[in-house]
């Protein structure tokens, strides 16, 4: 039995010596064991390249300004542990971790010793999260967002009343396959029958396949600039204005305080299969809460400004589109500083294909790690890339010091790459 916080949460995190096993035959065992409390929520479905957190995000926060109780199941996480899993915000208190825990421990072992193996953390992390929402906390709606891929991704044993899909494109290749329509494949796993697809993709290969999908699943797609848009966007020096088209109304004159053109669409994203939830399950979401809503959504360590003296940003961007978009928001709202660059990355990155977006915006850029099992070396990250002037320093804080003290009075300091590198650092700087 577990009688502290921290005992619970060791152990989760211990199940990650198992990995990752794609597939969901121990995720539907340790449910039915469990008497299904998946069976019990109304959820959105998340998945997507990149995005999936601030879709999130603004969903929840228009769904709370309109009176609903919203879970959501969200990772990595960035502060704490108890993030992942919240109501209107509020992580999962330690009581109900530790309890939860405790009635999950023994299933695992269970299936540990049959053939069907350990569970892994996130799988055991998606049955406590489904445990909580369905037997303690009994939100009005659960968003959850897919942990890796789709298909065979443990969230993918829920029935939603609408799916998403953000954007496609190179992630997990390692795992997912290297070829975008074999990726797109195995993201357009989470459609179900009958149940719609909402999606921002772009890459015609991509929506041909999504399109595909929803055809065999017999139900509807709302696609970017087709079935909805996003439209008289203009971004200010505090964040991005525009106006939402779909098939229902039109919502003008909306704000969000997350910058860049793909917080735009995230945010399309999210009012699309929202404005679903209301015309066909009498949601009631007024633009008043909409434009409340969307104003107040944050979402920590993307394009996150953590000082203003020095200018520092933090950004999560850990894949070519992720460093693109970033690219293109240091442009837009940017153009005029001379930016220094702390990178950090996980070991599955083709290092100079993510990074050649950026180079053309950077002056200077240090190569660093980090304690996370599969941190690449700061001297491994500065061989790879062709960038010059680079340099690395094995150790973060250092190479934040240093850079600090060389900036002039027009330099704005950008560390990005990996979010558990950034969540670490963001600890760090905020304390």
């Amino acid at each position: 039995m577990f009688q502290s916080y921290e005992e619970a949460v060791g152990w989760i995190h211990s199940l990650l010596n198992h990995g990752i096993k794609p597939g969901l035959e121990r995720m539907e065992w340790m449910l039915e064991q469990l008497d299904h409390p998946e069976r019990r929520l109304k959820t959105v479905h998340v998945g997507g390249t990149n995005g999936k957190g601030s879709t999130v995000t603004y969903m929840r926060t228009v769904l709370e300004e309109s009176g609903y109780e919203v879970g959501t199941f969200t990772s990595p996480y960035i502060e704490s542990f108890s993030e992942r899993i919240a109501v209107n915000g509020q992580p999962i208190n330690e009581g109900d971790l530790i309890a939860l825990c405790n009635r999950v421990q023994p299933l695992v072992e269970m299936a540990s010793v049959s053939p069907l193996g350990s569970p892994t953390e996130f799988e055991v992390i998606t049955v406590i999260a489904l445990m909580y929402f369905g037997t303690i906390a009994y939100p009005d709606l659960v968003l959850m967002e897919v942990g890796l891929g789709g298909r065979l991704d443990s969230t993918n044993i829920i029935h939603p009343l609408v799916s998403v899909v953000t954007n496609v494109g190179y992630d997990h290749t390692h795992i997912l396959g290297s070829d975008l329509k074999q990726i797109a494949y195995e993201k357009a796993g989470i459609i179900k029958s009958g149940v719609p697809l909402v999606t921002t993709a772009e890459k015609e290969e991509v929506l041909t396949l999504l399109h595909e999908t929803t055809k065999v699943k017999n139900t509807k797609i709302y696609r970017l600039n087709k079935e909805f848009s996003v439209v008289e966007h203009r971004s200010d020096g505090k964040g991005e204005r525009f106006s939402f088209q779909s098939p229902y109304r039109k919502l003008v004159d909306l704000y969000i305080q997350m910058k860049g053109e793909h917080q735009v669409k995230n945010a399309g994203a999210a009012l699309m299969a929202l404005e679903y939830l209301r015309v066909f399950y009498g949601l009631h979401i007024e633009q008043d809460m909409v434009q409340r809503g969307l104003e107040r959504a944050a979402w920590p360590g993307r394009f996150e400004k953590l000082s203003s003296n020095p200018p520092i940003i933090v950004d999560g961007a850990h894949n070519p589109e992720g460093v693109q978009s970033l690219a293109k928001t240091l442009q837009q709202h940017y153009a005029e500083a001379k930016i220094h660059v702390i990178f950090s990355a996980l070991g599955d990155k083709d290092i100079e294909s993510m990074l050649k977006p950026l180079y053309s915006h950077i002056h200077t850029i240090t190569f660093t790690t980090f304690d996370f099992p599969r941190a690449i070396s700061a001297e491994n990250l500065f061989k790879r890339a062709t960038f010059s002037p680079k340099s690395y320093e094995e150790d973060w804080r250092r190479a934040i010091e240093t850079t600090i003290e060389q900036m002039g009075a027009n330099d704005l300091l950008l560390i990005t790459g990996s979010l558990y590198f950034v969540s670490e650092v963001r600890r760090f700087l905020k304390n």
